[in-house]
């Protein structure tokens, strides 16, 4: 049988075909989850990798950087290889190199060693565009937005429930156990998704481009170390504006290449439009809000009584009371499904942001007792799943199928950009407003208030955003529009056209479609 696709310039999206629906939600959303816990599984143990590794702090600070800059890398990466040459597959390849990582990463004590493993852990990153890609041609409209709510929102799940986990081990057993222990994740991830989720047979025409993937590579990393590392090399410092201006140089110059390709890593016609351009850039302000609550209560937790407002818990008691924000994430999917379906992903958009900036509103009088962290953790967990949810559904609704590995894959990335800029500046607040008990310097209670209020700054300039998004139809289903490369045909009466094409990107006929029908 001849698989082919259709990418329809208006209309609704044509129902997928028929599969085993059943485990392909879980496993993915379990894949997306296995490797979202890379971003957390070192917090634990943090302060002591200069000891564990031999090094100095600056150094050690490397073994979290290099995860961040691959994961930022590899997102729009990998979406594109899916588009073009399967999604599962690269999804595979994604949690392969993961499982090299952690290998990697247990089997050493050396700095350099253990940033490469921790580089290739973060190059999994890509898994969770894929994951929606796939979602996205193989489930049917009916359980297509709280399945993809749920892969969205994995990039929390994972990061929250991994604390009280990795804590716990690394409080028990010997640190390397936390690296044997991704590895199991990620070949359990690997086989049931080789067993269970299919291939779809949807391919994107034409051929990957490598120009622009070195081009965005380079920019990225030359925006993001600065970024992460500005508090160390100090923000004003030659070295730090150096890579900052030659970062808008190369990104600069990669946009005018992309924008004369015929196949383009991205579409940056696509990305401009509108819906893409304010759904991505309130990404980067939910990012940040996200990354805000990770940083802070941690630490409160686990400072001491003796600073007067340290709450003196364990690593694990704190991993614990921080564990709701991840699994509220998770539930609050089903949720976003409904809210989407009679109002849409925009509205649900603007309440989960309205909703953790009243979480951190709350949480600046609500820092002095275990259990107040715990409400603070489960209002930020709804709202944000709220928020990560309705991304891919704006996204999916705005450009075309053959798009939506790299589309989602942008999109991953601007969450990522706005955890770096969270983790850069909620750092430098905690560092500048610190105070000395005994000998030891530790974060303030102003340090820790002012980074609330920064994440709700951020996330009320991303509500803004978010007012300006177009309405989508309620319908719980996304609108595709068209591409970038051709303007939109005017609806007809009784048929539109529709553009179908091969598995091997050959164009061929379809019967005409009735507009919103399906075929």
């Amino acid at each position: 049988m001849r698989r082919t696709k259709q990418i329809r310039h208006a209309g609704e999206l044509p129902e997928p075909p028929k599969t085993r629906s059943a485990p392909i939600v879980p496993v993915l959303a379990f894949a997306g989850i296995t490797v979202a816990v890379m971003q957390t599984l070192l917090v634990p143990v943090i302060k002591d990798l200069p000891v564990l590794l031999d090094t100095d702090p600056a150094n050690a600070t490397w073994v979290m950087t290099a995860t961040l800059l691959a994961g930022a890398v590899s997102t729009p990466i990998m979406g594109r290889l899916g588009d073009l040459h399967g999604k599962r597959r690269m999804l595979l390849a994604s949690l392969a190199v993961m499982v090299i990582g952690s290998l990697v990463c247990a089997s050493t004590d050396d700095l350099v060693v253990m940033i490469t493993g921790r580089a290739l852990q973060g190059f999994a990153m890509g898994a969770i565009p894929l994951g929606i890609g796939i979602m996205r041609d193989e489930l049917p409209r009916e359980k297509l937005g709280s399945a993809m709510a749920l892969m969205s929102s994995s990039i929390g799940v994972g990061g929250g429930l991994a604390l009280p986990a990795a804590a716990l081990v690394a409080q028990h057993a010997d640190w390397h156990a936390l690296f044997l222990g991704s590895a199991g994740l990620g070949v359990l991830a690997m086989a049931l998704t080789y067993a269970l989720v299919p291939e779809p047979p949807l391919r994107a025409p034409g051929t990957f481009d490598f120009v622009g993937a070195l081009g965005l590579s380079l920019g990225l990393v030359l925006l993001l170390l600065p970024v992460t590392k500005g508090g160390d090399w100090g923000w004003t410092s030659a070295l730090t504006l150096g890579l900052l201006a030659a970062s808008v140089t190369v990104l600069v110059t990669w946009g005018l290449f992309e924008l004369r390709t015929p196949a383009p890593l991205v579409d940056l016609r696509t990305t401009a439009r509108r819906e893409v351009l304010l759904t991505n850039l309130a990404s980067i302000m939910v990012g940040v809000a996200f990354y805000a609550v990770s940083l802070v209560l941690p630490q409160l937790l686990q400072l001491p009584t003796s600073t007067g407002y340290g709450l003196g818990q364990s690593m694990v008691v704190a991993g614990l009371c921080v564990a709701p924000l991840g699994v509220t994430m998770m539930f609050v999917a089903p949720l976003y499904a409904r809210i989407s379906a009679r109002r849409g992903p925009k509205t649900t958009l603007m309440l989960g942001m309205l909703v953790i900036a009243i979480g951190y509103g709350a949480g600046l009088g609500l820092l002095s007792a275990a259990w107040q962290t715990v409400l603070i953790a489960v209002v930020l967990g709804a709202g944000i799943g709220l928020a990560y949810s309705s991304l891919p559904a704006l996204i999916i609704g705005a450009v075309d199928p053959s798009e939506t590995g790299a589309a989602n894959g942008l999109n991953t990335l601007m969450r990522s950009i706005g955890t770096s800029v969270s983790s850069a500046v909620i750092g430098m607040v905690l560092a500048n407003t610190s105070v000395t008990t005994g000998s030891v310097r530790v974060p303030s209670m102003e340090g820790f208030r002012i980074s609330f209020l920064i994440a709700m700054g951020a996330v009320l300039v991303g509500l803004a955003l978010a007012a300006f998004l177009p309405s989508q139809r309620p319908s719980g289903h996304p609108v595709l529009l068209a591409s970038s490369a051709a303007p939109a045909p005017a609806p007809a009466p009784a048929k539109s056209a529709a553009r179908t094409v091969r598995h091997d990107g050959a164009p061929s006929s379809a019967e005409p479609v009735p507009p919103g029908g399906t075929p």
